[in-house]
C-alpha cells in the first residue's frame, strides 16, 4: 500500500495574487481541442506572463477552429502520419505544452514532449497505471524539465483554506473524511468516458477529487477496500473506496457516473467539522462548525474557472527551474497512481495500455 506521508500543501499567504506575473512570459501549446482545454485556455490568457503560441489535434479543421477562436498563430493536425502533437512539437519557442489528451494517450503525447524538450502540464489522471507515471517522472528527472499532473484542485482557494482549518488545529484530531463526485454522464459510446482504451470510466475521471479530500487531510491510506460496478465493455461507472489509517481514522470515497450526488466534502475531527459548499473540487463556501457551537461560514472567490492557480504554479516554477512544484509533487502523483492500480487489482478494471506493463516474478 501507498506511503502515509504529510502534505507540503501551498497557504493562501505565498500566492496572494495569481494574476502577478512571476517572471519573463512563456510560450506555451496546448494538445487536444476539447472541453478541458478551452477551459484552461480561457484562464491561461488571464497570466500576463503566459502566451499560447499552438495548438495541435487530430482533425484539420478541429485545429484551426480553436486557433481561431482563440487567437493562436499556429495549429496542427495529423498529416501524412505524423501526428499534429508531433509536428508542433518541433517548434523551437514553445516552452510548455499541456497535454488535453483522454487518459489512454498521456504517456505517448507527454513522452514526445518530454524528449523534445519541452516542460508538460498533463491532464488528470497523469496516465492510466502507475508503470506509465514512473516512465514520465523517471525523463522528466533525466532530462531536468519540469513536469505536472494537473490536479488543479490542489491549488483553487477553498480547498486551501479548507487544509488551512484542518492545519490549525480548530477542528481537533480528523477521525473521519468523506467526499462525494457524482452526475448522470450522457449514455454516448462514442464520448471517450465510457471507452476503456481511453481510460474512461469514474475512477480516472472523477476519483481523483474526493481522493484529494482524504489525502489532504488525513495523507496516503495503510489499507484499502474497493467496491464498484463495472458495464459490460469492462469501463467502472461508480465506485466506493474505503480507506483506513493505522492510527483508526477512516474515509470514504463516492464517485459515480450514473447519479447525481451531494458534491460534498466533510472533514470530521474531535472538536468539529468542517462541510463544503459548492462543487467538491473547487468549493466556494465552507462551513465550519466547533462542538456544538454555531457554525461559521466562510466564503471565498475564485478567479476565472479556478484553473489560473494552477497555471501560476507551472509558469512559476518553470521561471525559476524547478522540474516538480513543491504543492503537487511527483512522489504524490506516483502514490495516487499505484492507489488506482490497487483498486482496478480489486474491481477488475483493464485497460489496453496494461499490456506494456512488464509482469513481475
Amino acid at each position: 500500500m501507498t506511503r502515509h506521508i504529510q502534505r507540503p500543501w501551498l497557504s493562501l499567504q505565498e500566492n496572494p495574487d495569481p494574476l502577478a506575473a512571476t517572471g519573463p512570459a512563456l510560450m506555451w501549446g496546448v494538445v487536444s481541442t476539447g472541453g478541458i482545454a478551452r477551459a484552461m485556455v480561457r484562464d491561461l490568457a488571464l497570466l500576463p506572463d503566459a502566451r499560447l503560441a499552438a495548438v495541435s489535434s487530430r482533425d484539420t479543421e478541429r485545429a484551426a477552429q480553436f486557433a481561431r477562436e482563440f487567437g493562436v498563430g499556429r495549429s496542427f493536425a495529423d498529416d501524412g502520419g505524423v501526428p499534429g502533437y508531433a509536428r508542433m512539437l518541433a517548434e523551437a519557442d514553445i516552452d510548455v505544452v499541456y497535454v488535453a489528451t483522454p487518459h489512454g494517450q498521456h504517456h505517448e503525447v507527454a513522452r514526445a514532449a518530454l524528449e523534445a524538450g519541452k516542460h508538460v502540464l498533463v491532464e488528470k489522471s497523469f496516465t492510466v497505471n502507475a508503470h506509465e507515471a514512473q516512465e514520465l517522472v523517471d525523463l522528466a528527472g533525466e532530462r531536468g524539465l519540469f513536469l505536472m499532473e494537473a490536479m488543479w484542485s490542489r491549488f483553487v482557494p477553498g480547498m486551501l483554506r479548507a487544509f488551512e482549518i484542518v492545519e490549525s488545529g480548530e477542528l481537533g484530531e480528523v477521525q473521519w473524511v468523506s467526499a462525494d463526485l457524482g452526475f448522470p454522464a450522457p449514455q454516448d459510446p462514442e464520448h471517450r468516458i465510457w471507452d476503456v482504451a481511453a481510460g474512461g470510466g469514474a475512477l480516472l475521471d472523477l476519483t481523483v477529487y474526493p481522493l484529494l479530500w482524504a489525502v489532504g487531510t488525513l495523507g496516503y491510506p495503510d489499507s484499502l477496500t474497493a467496491v464498484g460496478t463495472l458495464n459490460e465493455d469492462g469501463v467502472d461507472t461508480q465506485n466506493i473506496l474505503a480507506l483506513s489509517y493505522s492510527g483508526g481514522q477512516l474515509a470514504s470515497l463516492t464517485s459515480s457516473l450514473l447519479a447525481h450526488g451531494p458534491r460534498t466534502a466533510t472533514v470530521a475531527g474531535t472538536e468539529g467539522v468542517l462541510t463544503t459548499v459548492g462543487s467538491v473540487n473547487n468549493p466556494t463556501e465552507l462551513v465550519v462548525r466547533r462542538g456544538w457551537d454555531p457554525a461559521r461560514v466562510e466564503t471565498v472567490d475564485v478567479i476565472g474557472r479556478g484553473f489560473v492557480y494552477e497555471l501560476r504554479e507551472v509558469t512559476r516554477c518553470i521561471q525559476q527551474g524547478l522540474t516538480e512544484s513543491p504543492t503537487m509533487p511527483w512522489t504524490d502523483t506516483l502514490d495516487t497512481m499505484r492507489l488506482f492500480d490497487g483498486v482496478r487489482a480489486q474491481l477488475g478494471i483493464r485497460y489496453p495500455n496494461d499490456i506494456r506493463v512488464p509482469h513481475r516474478r
